[in-house]
């Protein structure tokens, strides 16, 4: 049988007793403040734990942690709730467990951290707990994403240079991004439609296919007026760039042309003959590991989208027609690309979760 503790003695003063009263008669007290108060004045009357909680119909322990509160703390106790006081269950160090868990392999045979596996690691935290911080710390164990990390020393300069010539084109001057789409292949699918059993209606496409070569597209993309002169290749050699090289500089005869390129090896650094051969032409090179800066890279998706995905060609000859007519068509109507960027920054891999 579960005996009660003994009665903790309640004393109070004139005006401890004058604030009690005021609470239990004021009609703006709450409820469970006035009922608090009432406990506490009852005690100091003499009364049993047990007759109070009778009185003022609770439970006897509730009687006795009210009176314990009061004894311990005077009128303050009165404010908590019946749980604060007590150690929070979990605290920043939880959190920041949690978070070195990441930085740790997962369990053998587990590609990845879920938040189970983190909560069966530690031992002492429920996943809710895990799902809280991860949300918190805006942390998706779920999602993957893959970027080339610049590692160029020289990185805010040759951004800055490139993304000066967007924002800044120099006066009386063209800036043309150049690049190669290599190895589009000129597979043949079988095509048709999918009926879904939703009743939806699908282009669709067999798996299995059948090869016809590939081709090479070099592209170079006005950024004033975002027109596009393209030419195919077997290859991409430094002599189908220069080849290329020479086209584009007989579309603009005269004209002063800023070329922005990647750092492929055909791009650089045996070219500087052909370069004094034409000083009216000057190259610009991304940061290495960022062609993402060349607009063109930006054309070459949308050539994708629009005229590669889902298509079946029958030879390598129908391929090079297919683009050579895309490219035609979306001259016609073509826009420059707005940037907005003014300024362009090195992404880096945090090496800890625990740093966040």
């Amino acid at each position: 049988m579960n005996r009660i503790p003994e009665a903790t003695p309640i004393i109070l003063t004139d005006a401890e007793r004058t604030e009690l009263d005021g609470l239990v008669r004021s009609r703006k007290t709450e409820h469970r403040l006035r009922q608090r108060a009432r406990i506490v004045l009852l005690a100091a009357d003499g009364f049993a734990t047990r007759e109070i909680g009778r009185t003022v119909r609770c439970t006897t322990g509730t009687a006795s942690k009210w009176r314990v509160r009061y004894a311990e703390r005077r009128l303050a106790g009165l404010d908590e709730t019946g749980n604060r006081g007590s150690e929070p269950k979990y605290t920043a160090d939880t959190d920041r467990r949690i978070l070195r868990v990441l930085d740790l392999h997962p369990p053998d045979g587990y590609g990845r951290w879920t938040g189970p596996l983190i909560a069966k690691a530690l031992g002492d935290v429920d996943v809710q707990q895990v799902w809280r911080v991860l949300r918190a710390q805006k942390i998706d164990l779920s999602a993957r994403k893959s970027w080339c990390e610049s590692n160029d020393p020289e990185f805010a300069a040759k951004a800055a240079d490139v993304v000066g010539l967007y924002m800044a084109p120099p006066e009386n001057a063209l800036v043309i991004s150049v690049d190669e789409k290599p190895s589009i292949q000129a597979l043949e699918r079988k095509q048709g439609y999918l009926k879904m059993p939703s009743g939806r209606a699908l282009t669709g496409q067999s798996h299995d296919y059948k090869r016809h070569g590939t081709t090479t597209l070099f592209a170079a993309f006005n950024v004033t007026t975002g027109k596009v002169i393209g030419r195919q290749y077997k290859r991409r050699r430094r002599i189908e760039f220069l080849d290329f090289m020479n086209r584009v500089v007989a579309e603009h005869p005269g004209r002063e042309l800023h070329v922005i390129l990647d750092n492929l090896s055909t791009h650089k650094p045996k070219n500087d003959r052909w370069l004094k051969r034409h000083p009216n032409v000057h190259f610009h090179f991304t940061p290495t590991k960022a062609s993402w800066l060349n607009q063109v890279e930006i054309w070459f998706s949308i050539l994708a989208a629009k005229a590669l995905n889902g298509t079946s060609f029958n030879s390598r000859k129908e391929l090079m027609a297919h683009i050579a007519a895309f490219i035609a068509a979306y001259n016609v109507d073509a826009k420059p690309f707005v940037w907005t960027k003014s300024e362009v920054h090195q992404k880096r891999l945090k090496p800890c979760f625990a740093d966040q």
